[in-house]
């Protein structure tokens, strides 16, 4: 008896009253006049995926629980009777059937309750050719549901599972709290960030449909037949080819991506993307498209210095105050444990503990700002759920670790402090400030200050492993080191001379060697980021990846902040060695202050084209659907007020 025969005797059952096919008919209700064609089929399955990966997951259903475990869906304890229920299940795209109706999207967003600015399922485009023969391929995109979920490692609140029943990646909005993440490090732009709610969520894989032997809302509503569903490497009826990628799509070894590709049209060698991204498609000789640069702006510099500003202005102050509060407090409190002349003089007196007490402003004021970022501000305490995977926790970790020690520090050194002395001891009390040698407090205050600092390094470290993301080549270089590096030194070292120079001039101590070397400091802190700069630059003009398009931008759209953040930042450094060789005086000492006004200048550009110009690894888009271009004229223009249009405002 063939799928066919056996589907549409299920709908008989259904349609006389009797027991539908699988036992769980509460997760779903089956409609009468459901056709063959949405019900899965049942086909012999391979033990392994083309990865190696196991295609039966009930070795990870035992780990966690029997493998009629429920899911629990609408909160129905029931079990569905699919005999399939714990093998990996994909999607299956035809892209020579796509027509482009829409179709998918429409049902996903029916079933799902979506609003107009989300769509777990979207229907983009690629062209290419010339008239008469110019072509367009349709591309239909989802969640892939993959075997190595990058989300699910990204996310650090834990609200992600990669479920043994159908192999589903899913994603628990209540837990969220907002922080878009997972939307960074997915190549395929499957989580949606709802910017009004503050929280993001993803296809399901409708498993609900699944639990009854239905397929996905999105398969069964297509029109051309250019969707199918089942168990991965379980080529569908009519289909000659299983392919892991098409025009447009990135590379599958990133995350190992559970949907299978059949497209036999011949198409031309470059294929170009309808949406504003400036990205194209050229075919290399082993048949594959990969990305290249599509100068849709041309080669005009502009400045744009109002665009620089983004959703993640909180990220660009939290970095840059974190980084130099770390490198401020390093610097002095390394300098005054070496004995080094200058900074040893400037730990004896009155205004360490006040330096060191800024530092802990600045990066709690960087963390204050991180939490804005959040969707859900107060859910904050959720970010290190996921210690074990998400960099995100373990940056989190190491700063507030910072925090904790160089407060502890901050606290044992008070006794000491001529400052802050009487006022130890109003507080305390004569009988027990007497009982407190602050001689006795250097040690453990020693100690604090040293693990504060190797809490900084790690927080710095998993810094920047955040932005290692193979879905954003733009920031998969180690120019991102250089970067956050680089500033550690430069504004770390500029905090500490604003401090330490007045400090010592005002109590009539030398403050050439204390000037000389953090100035010093300084200049390598700014040779860092420019080699860093330097070498990404050169990378990414040579780049065949989103890299290279977001490097165009960079040098076109933003081409002259960018030439003047360069400019500025080689000033800086040439202006500093060359301050480092004079005996200062009140004009050197003006001279460093104009210095330091431009080295923040150039911070504050640099890192918001950090984080301007990433061109993620998405899925082209179409012209009105996903398209930059079109958003931006939308909110000029006032259309993006009509709440049909998909455009919602830059909010969390």
């Amino acid at each position: 008896m063939n799928d066919d025969v056996k589907q549409f005797q299920a709908i008989q059952q259904l349609e006389s009253g009797d027991k539908p096919p699988c036992e769980s008919v509460e997760h779903w209700e089956i409609r009468t006049e459901e056709r063959p064609y949405a019900f899965l089929s049942d086909e012999e399955i391979a033990e392994e995926n083309r990865y190696g990966q196991k295609i039966d997951l009930i070795e990870l259903t035992e780990q966690q629980a029997p493998a009629n475990r429920s899911l629990f869906i609408n909160e129905n304890p029931a079990v569905g009777a699919n005999p399939n229920r714990n093998k990996q299940h994909a999607f299956f795209f035809t892209a020579d059937n796509c027509i482009g109706c829409h179709a998918c999207e429409s049902a996903c967003a029916e079933k799902n309750e979506t609003p107009a600015h989300l769509s777990f399922r979207s229907v983009g485009y690629v062209e290419g050719g010339s008239y008469p023969d110019y072509q367009r391929m349709n591309i239909s995109m989802a969640c892939n549901h993959c075997d190595d979920p990058v989300c699910l490692k990204g996310c650090p609140t834990r609200a992600y599972t990669k479920h043994a029943e159908y192999g589903a990646v899913l994603q628990d909005p209540d837990t969220c709290f907002g922080c878009g993440y997972c939307t960074w490090v997915c190549p395929y732009n499957a989580p949606q960030l709802d910017p009004i709610m503050g929280q993001v969520s993803k296809c399901n894989m409708c498993v609900d449909r699944l639990e009854v032997g239905l397929k996905p809302a999105c398969v069964s509503a297509c029109v051309g037949n250019a969707l199918d569903f089942g168990v991965v490497e379980n080529i569908p009826q009519n289909r000659e080819e299983a392919k892991v990628s098409i025009p447009g799509f990135p590379d599958p070894e990133i995350t190992h991506p559970n949907i299978r590709f059949q497209q036999m049209k011949e198409l031309p060698e470059e294929m170009k993307r309808t949406d504003s991204a400036p990205v194209k498609y050229h075919k290399d000789k082993h048949g594959d498209y990969k990305p290249r640069v599509d100068p849709k702006q041309g080669k005009a510099k502009h400045w744009n210095l109002t665009r620089l500003s983004s959703r993640e202005n909180p990220l660009v102050l939290f970095t840059l105050l974190s980084q130099a509060a770390i490198g401020a407090f390093a610097f002095t409190f390394v300098g005054a444990q070496l004995n080094i002349p200058g900074l040893a003089e400037f730990a004896q007196t009155s205004l360490y503990v006040p330096l060191a007490a800024l530092s802990l402003l600045m990066v709690g004021l960087g963390l204050f700002m991180s939490t804005t970022h959040l969707g859900k501000p107060l859910r904050f305490y959720r970010g290190f759920n996921n210690l074990r995977h998400s960099p995100v926790c373990r940056e989190g970790l190491g700063i507030a670790g910072f925090m904790g020690f160089l407060s502890l520090h901050i606290l044992l050194s008070l006794p000491a402090n001529s400052l802050f002395a009487g006022y130890w001891q109003a507080v305390t009390g004569s009988a027990v400030s007497s009982l407190v040698d602050p001689v006795k407090l250097q040690t453990p205050a020693a100690v604090c200050g040293f693990l504060a600092l190797l809490c900084a390094a790690a927080g710095l470290y998993y810094m920047m492993r955040c932005y290692r993301i193979p879905a954003r080549p733009f920031w998969n270089h180690w120019q991102v080191a250089t970067a956050f590096f680089g500033s550690s030194c430069s504004l770390g070292a500029l905090v500490a001379m604003a401090v330490v120079i007045p400090t010592l001039a005002i109590a009539g101590a030398p403050v050439n060697q204390a000037l000389t070397l953090l100035g010093a400091l300084l200049c390598v802190g700014v040779a860092i980021e420019l080699i860093g700069l330097y070498h990404h630059a050169r990378d990414m003009s040579a780049a065949e990846h989103e890299g290279a398009a977001s490097h165009y931008v960079q040098c076109t759209t933003f081409g002259r902040s960018y030439w003047l953040r360069n400019t500025l930042l080689g000033l800086c450094l040439l202006v500093s060695l060359a301050l480092l060789t004079v005996e200062p005086n009140i004009w050197i000492m003006a001279a460093w202050g104009t210095v330091g006004l431009a080295l923040v200048f150039c911070s504050l550009v640099g890192r918001a084209l950090f984080y301007v110009l990433v061109i993620p690894t998405t899925m082209p888009g179409a012209f009105f659907w996903r398209n930059k271009g079109f958003e931006e004229h939308a909110r000029d223009i006032g259309l993006a007020e009509l709440p049909q249009v998909g455009v919602v405002p830059n909010l969390h």
